[in-house]
C-alpha cells in the first residue's frame, strides 16, 4: 500500500494517457478538437502551398441572394425558373447540375411537369437529399419526389457540427450503412462521381473516385480543406461565391443566346451548384474560416475530394505511439525535483509538440490529434506539481520537526527554503566544531536519583541549546551529557568562530544561575569543559536513505573533540585553537595555555583558554591573566625557577586558577629535571581526556 502511495502519479499518469488514447479515438471532446482544427485551418490558408488552399476551380455557384430576389420579387424561386436554370447551364456546358433544394413535395401551382421535363432533358442533375435519424442511428433517406427522382441522382447533405455544443463545421461525415441500404452518397461525393464519371467505393477508411483516394479517419469523416478567401478591407472577407460564383440573375434573366455563350466559359466542364445565400434561407453555418453558406461547404468539400483530400488524418497506430511517448516523457519529468526546469522543459515539449502538429497541418495538411494530447499533458503537470508540493510540504514539516529543536527559526525557514542543503552527502565547509562535556560526570550523577539525574540534565542541556539556537549554531547531537554543535551550517557564517565562542562564554555563564537553581535543591554543582576548533570539515547529512543525520566529520572536528578533553590537564574552562584565535582575535579575550600535542595527531596545536568578549575581562581576573602571561614567558624561557615563584604569585589571586596549578607543578618538576636542550615547548598529552 505504501509503494502505491508513493507512486500514485505514476500511476495518475499512465492513467490519463490511456483515457487520452481511447478518449480521442471515441472523439469524445470534438469541441476542443475542432477548436484547434480551426486554428489550423485559418494558419493553413495564409501560409500553406496557394495551389492548395485556392478556391475550387472546377466548381461554380449559381447562387441567389438578397439582390437577385430583390429583382425577382417573390420568395423562393420557382420550379419553372428552376427549370429554366438547370437547362441554360446544362447547354453552357456545365459537367453536372446540383440542386442544393430539397423538392420532397409536390408544387401547389402545377409547376412539377415543368421541371421534370427540364430534369429529364438535362440528364445531369443531381438532387439533393437528407438522411434521416435518430438517437443517432440512420433511418431512411429523404429524396426528392418520386417524378424528380427518376431522372436525376442524389446525394445527402446534412451538414452538421461534431459537437453538440458549438457548430463548427470542419468534417463531412460519411455513412458506409446509408451506401449499404439506399446506395446513397453524400452531395459532394455524388457530384465528383457524376463529374469523373466513375463510381464511388470505399475500402479500410479510403474513399475511392476513379484515380482519386481520399483518406477518411476512424469515423468515416472527411476533413474539408477551406480555402483562401481575400481580404476586402474593412474587416470584410469575401464569401466564396463571390469568387467562383455567378447571380442566378445572369443566368435566367438573359434574353440574348449570346450573353449566355459569353458566360458559358465560366460553367464549362464544371460542377455548377445552384444554391441560397440569402440570410432569408437560413443556410449559413460555422466554419473555420467563418459564416458559410451550406452550398459554399458543399463546394469546399467537392474540391477537397479533386483535390485527392488533402487533408490526411494520422492513423490511429501514429496517435497512439505519440501519446506513449509524450507519456514516458511525464514519467520521466517525475524526477525533477524543482519545479522551474519542470515547467520550463514541460511547456517547451509541448510547444514543440504544437508547433509541429500546427507546421504539419500547413505544409502537408497532416492531421495529428491536439486537444486530447494537450488535456492529458495538462493533467499530468497538474499530477505531477501536486505531488511535488505535497512532498515538499511534507520535507518542509520534516525539517521543521527534525530541526526546530536544534537551530534556530532563521536557520530553520532557510532550510525550508532549500532543502537540498539537506540532501544526502555532504559538502566540506571553512566551520567551527563545539564539544561540552560535565567534568566528573560519574560522581555528579552519583549524588542524585535517575529521576532527578534526568531533571537536571534536562535543565542544563535546555539552557544550554537555547544558546546554540540563539546564535544560530547547529546542535548535532546529544552524547550522555556532552552536547556537539557548529557554526557554519547548513547556513553559511562568515563569523562561525566569532559566534562560537560567544556561545561558550554564554554558556559558561548561564551554569552560575542554574548552579543556584540545584542549590536549592541540594544537587551538587558542576563544571563543564568545553573545546573549540575552526578549519576545513565534511557537514552534511550522513547515514541511509532510510535514516541520516546532520552532522560534522573530518580531523578538524576531531581536534576540537580532544581540546574539550585537553582542559581536563590544564584545569582551564574553555580551550580554544590557534585557528579559531585567528579568526576571533579582534572579539575576544584569551589567554595563551601551551603547545600541545593531542592524542592521534602529530601536529602541535597552540591552545587558548577563551576568557571574556573584548575588553571585558575585569578585576581580580584581569589581574591574574596579566600575571598569569609574565608567568608564561618565564616558562617558555625556560627559567623555570622563575616561573614557578610566579605561577605562585597568580594562585595568590585565585587559589582554584587549574592552569596556573598545572604550570607550577609542571615548572617544579622541570625545574629538578630539565627538558633537553633541543625542547620545543611542546606537550604531549598522554590520554583524550
Amino acid at each position: 500500500m505504501g509503494a502505491t502511495q508513493r507512486q500514485y502519479d505514476l500511476l495518475a499518469i499512465i492513467f490519463v494517457f490511456l483515457m487520452a488514447i481511447v478518449l480521442e479515438y471515441r472523439e469524445s471532446f470534438s469541441l476542443l478538437e475542432d477548436e484547434t482544427l480551426s486554428y489550423r485551418q485559418l494558419l493553413r490558408t495564409h501560409y500553406g502551398d496557394p495551389m492548395m488552399t485556392a478556391p475550387p476551380k472546377d466548381v461554380v455557384i449559381i447562387y441567389t441572394d438578397e439582390a437577385f430576389y430583390t429583382d425577382y420579387g417573390r420568395y423562393p424561386l420557382t420550379r419553372v425558373d428552376l427549370s429554366t436554370l438547370i437547362l441554360r447551364l446544362e447547354q453552357m456546358g456545365a459537367s453536372v447540375v446540383g440542386v442544393n433544394m430539397i423538392l420532397d413535395f409536390k408544387s401547389a401551382y402545377g409547376e412539377d411537369p415543368t421541371l421534370e421535363g427540364a430534369l429529364q432533358e438535362a440528364g445531369n442533375v443531381l438532387m439533393v437529399s437528407t438522411a434521416e435519424f435518430r438517437n443517432d442511428r440512420y433511418q431512411s433517406v429523404n429524396r426528392s419526389i418520386s417524378r424528380f427522382d427518376d431522372y436525376t441522382s442524389s446525394g445527402y447533405s446534412n451538414i452538421s457540427s461534431n459537437s453538440v455544443i458549438r457548430e463548427t463545421i470542419v468534417r463531412l461525415r460519411f455513412y458506409p450503412e446509408i451506401v449499404e441500404d439506399e446506395n446513397e452518397w453524400p452531395f459532394a461525393v455524388q457530384a465528383v462521381a457524376n463529374h469523373l464519371e466513375e463510381e464511388p467505393e470505399y475500402a479500410d477508411h479510403i474513399l475511392y473516385i476513379g484515380d482519386i483516394e481520399v483518406p477518411l479517419d476512424q469515423f468515416w469523416d472527411l476533413y474539408i480543406d477551406y480555402p483562401y478567401l481575400k481580404d476586402l478591407g474593412g474587416g470584410r472577407i469575401a464569401k466564396l461565391h463571390e469568387e467562383i460564383g455567378i447571380s442566378a440573375s445572369d443566368i435566367l434573366f438573359v434574353d440574348d443566346e449570346e450573353e449566355l455563350e459569353e458566360l458559358a466559359f465560366l460553367v464549362e466542364g464544371k460542377i455548377a451548384l445552384i444554391g441560397e445565400v440569402a440570410e432569408v434561407a437560413h443556410d449559413e453555418f460555422e466554419t473555420p474560416v467563418g459564416n458559410v453558406y451550406g452550398v459554399e461547404i458543399i463546394a469546399n468539400t467537392i474540391g477537397t475530394i479533386l483535390n485527392s483530400g488533402p487533408l490526411q488524418p494520422a492513423s490511429f497506430l501514429v496517435e497512439t505511439i505519440i501519446a506513449l511517448l509524450m507519456m514516458a516523457f511525464f514519467i520521466l519529468t517525475r524526477q525533477i525535483r524543482r519545479p522551474g526546469p519542470l515547467y520550463g522543459l514541460s511547456v517547451g515539449v509541448l510547444a514543440l509538440y504544437i508547433g509541429i502538429a500546427v507546421a504539419l497541418y500547413i505544409m502537408l495538411g497532416y492531421v495529428l490529434s491536439m486537444s486530447y494530447l494537450l488535456m492529458a499533458s495538462i493533467l499530468a503537470i497538474a499530477v505531477i506539481t501536486a505531488k511535488f508540493y505535497i512532498a515538499e510540504m511534507r520535507q518542509k514539516a520534516q525539517i521543521r520537526d527534525a530541526f526546530g529543536q536544534y537551530l534556530s527559526p532563521k536557520v530553520v525557514a532557510d532550510l525550508v527554503k532549500d532543502p537540498e542543503k539537506l540532501a544526502l552527502g555532504g559538502e566540506e565547509r571553512e566551520m567551527t566544531a563545539f564539544f561540552s562535556d560535565i567534568a566528573k560526570f560519574s560522581s555528579f550523577s552519583e549524588k542524585m536519583t535517575p529521576t532527578e539525574l534526568v531533571n537536571v540534565l534536562n535543565d542544563y542541556l535546555t539552557a544550554m541549546c537555547n544558546i546554540i539556537v540563539t546564535t544560530e549554531g547547529t546542535i548535532d547531537k546529544f552524547e550522555g551529557d556532552a552536547i556537539i554543535a557548529f557554526w557554519g551550517a547548513p547556513a553559511i557564517q562568515e563569523d562561525h568562530a566569532r559566534r562560537t565562542c560567544e556561545s561558550a562564554l554564554d554558556m559558561r555563564n548561564q551554569l552560575a544561575p542554574l548552579g543556584e537553581l540545584w542549590a536549592a535543591k541540594n544537587y551538587p554543582a558542576i563544571s563543564v569543559r568545553m573545546g573549540i576548533n575552526s578549519g576545513p570539515m565534511v557537514v552534511g547529512n550522513m547515514g541511509s536513505a532510510q535514516r541520516m543525520d546532520y552532522t560534522i566529520m573530518g580531523d578538524a572536528v576531531n581536534l576540537a573533540a580532544r581540546l574539550e578533553g585537553a582542559n581536563k590537564a590544564y584545569g582551564s574552562g574553555i580551550m580554544i585553537s590557534e585557528s579559531t584565535y585567528q579568526l576571533t582575535q579582534e572579539h575576544v579575550d584569551v589567554r595563551l595555555l601551551d603547545t600541545i600535542r593531542v592524542v592521534g595527531k602529530s601536529e602541535p596545536v597552540t591552545v587558548y583558554e577563551l576568557m571574556e568578549r573584548k575588553g571585558q575581562t575585569a578585576g581580580p581576573t584581569a589581574d591574574l591573566v596579566h600575571h598569569y602571561e609574565k608567568a608564561h614567558q618565564l616558562y617558555q624561557a625556560r627559567n623555570f625557577g622563575d616561573a614557578a615563584e610566579a605561577f605562585k604569585l597568580c594562585m595568590s589571586i585565585d587559589p582554584e586558577d587549574g592552569p596556573s596549578q598545572t604550570f607550577l607543578a609542571r615548572c617544579s618538576e622541570y625545574a629538578e629535571s630539565p627538558p633537553s636542550p633541543d625542547w620545543d615547548g611542546v606537550f604531549e598529552l598522554e590520554d583524550k581526556g
